[in-house]
C-alpha cells in the first residue's frame, strides 16, 4: 500500500535523479520494470523530470525491446538489476531501482522546480504498436492530448474519489494510461494487479472481492477469463471492455453481472478511446458509441468519402 503523498516523495526523488542523467522536455525514458508500484513511481517519476516515457514490457522479446528502446534514442532507461540481461543499455543511462535504492532516496521529498516544463504539444509517452508493416512504430501522445481524454473519462464513463480501479493491462497497451493516471487525477484508488494475477480469472475475482473493485477496463478475452473462472458478478461494479469487438453474448453476460457496461473504442493514435458507448440493450447491436470530448469522428463509405 501507497498514501497519495508517499507516492508523491518518491516520485520526485526518483525525478530528481533522472533530470541528473539526462530527462528533460523533449527527450524519452523507457520504463523496464515488473507490474508494481515501482512501476507507477517510475511513469510519474518520468512525468516529473519533464521527458516522456516508453514503457517497455519485459516480458517482450528482447529484440523487440531493443529495437524500441534504439528507435526512440532514449535519455535513461529505468529498470531493475534482475532485468539487467532483458535490456542492455549503456549503465550511465541507467538508473536501476533496487541497486540505485540507495542513492534515490538520497533525494529531497518535494522536488526542484524544472528549468523548463513540457509544453502541452511535448509528447508525455510514446507507445510502440505493431503497425501495418509489423514493425514496431512508436505513436507520440502529447500532453494536451493526454488531459482531454483523462479529464473526459472522469466524466464519462465517470469517476469518484471513493472509486476503486483494477488494474489489469501492460504498460505497454495504451489503455493502461486510463488505469493508472484517470484514479490518480480524481484521487481513487488503484489496485494493482501482478502479471500473473491478470491471467487469471479466479485471481481477477478474488481481487474484485477483497478490494470492493468498483471499477475495471479490459479486453473481451479477460472480462472472458472471469466468466470461465465462474465469476459470479458484483453489483457494484462497472465494467468497461474495449481492445476488441464487444460480442453480444458477452455483453448480456456482464450486464448481468455488474452495475453498468460501457463499450469503448479508438486506436491508440488518436490518444486510447475516441468514443464511448453505455450498453443497455445488447439485443439490438453493439455500438462504438460517440465522441469523447474535443473529438470529431467522420463516418466514410467503401470509397473514403463522407
Amino acid at each position: 500500500r501507497l498514501a497519495y503523498r508517499e507516492l508523491d516523495q518518491r516520485a520526485n526523488r526518483l525525478a530528481a535523479l533522472l533530470r541528473e542523467r539526462g530527462a528533460s522536455p523533449g527527450r524519452y525514458v523507457g520504463i523496464c520494470v515488473e507490474r508494481g508500484i515501482d512501476m507507477v513511481v517510475a511513469q510519474l517519476a518520468v512525468l516529473k523530470s519533464g521527458a516522456a516515457y516508453v514503457p517497455l514490457d519485459p516480458a517482450y522479446p528482447k529484440d523487440r525491446l531493443e529495437f524500441m528502446a534504439t528507435d526512440a534514442g532514449l535519455a535513461v532507461l529505468v529498470t531493475q538489476d534482475t532485468l539487467a540481461d532483458v535490456l542492455p543499455w549503456p549503465r550511465e543511462r541507467t538508473v536501476m531501482l533496487d541497486a540505485d535504492a540507495a542513492l534515490i532516496a538520497s533525494y529531497g521529498d518535494t522536488g526542484a522546480p524544472l528549468d523548463a516544463a513540457p509544453s502541452p504539444t511535448d509528447a508525455a509517452y510514446v507507445i510502440y504498436t505493431s503497425g501495418s508493416t509489423g514493425r514496431p512504430k512508436g505513436v507520440m501522445v502529447p500532453h494536451r492530448a493526454a488531459v482531454n481524454f483523462i479529464c473526459s473519462m472522469a466524466r464519462e464513463p465517470g469517476l469518484r474519489a471513493s472509486d476503486r480501479l483494477l488494474a489489469v493491462t501492460t504498460l505497454s497497451f495504451d489503455i493502461a494510461v486510463l488505469e493508472l493516471f484517470l484514479p490518480l487525477t480524481c484521487g481513487a484508488t488503484v489496485v494493482l494487479a501482478s502479471h500473473g494475477e491478470a491471467l487469471d480469472g479466479h485471481a481477477l475475482g478474488a481481487l474484485i472481492e477483497r478490494h470492493a473493485v468498483t471499477l475495471m477496463q479490459a479486453t473481451p478475452a479477460s472480462w472472458r477469463l472471469l466468466l470461465e473462472a465462474g465469476w459470479p458478478g458484483r453489483a457494484g461494479l462497472r465494467a468497461v471492455c474495449g481492445g476488441e469487438p464487444l460480442p453480444r453474448d458477452l455483453a448480456e453476460a456482464l450486464l448481468q453481472r455488474c452495475a453498468a457496461l460501457w463499450n469503448l473504442y479508438g486506436p491508440t493514435e488518436t490518444t486510447v478511446w475516441s468514443t464511448a458507448w453505455r450498453v443497455e440493450a445488447p439485443q439490438r447491436g453493439i455500438r462504438i458509441g460517440r465522441p469523447i470530448d474535443n473529438t470529431t469522428v467522420w463516418v466514410l463509405d467503401a470509397l473514403d468519402q463522407p
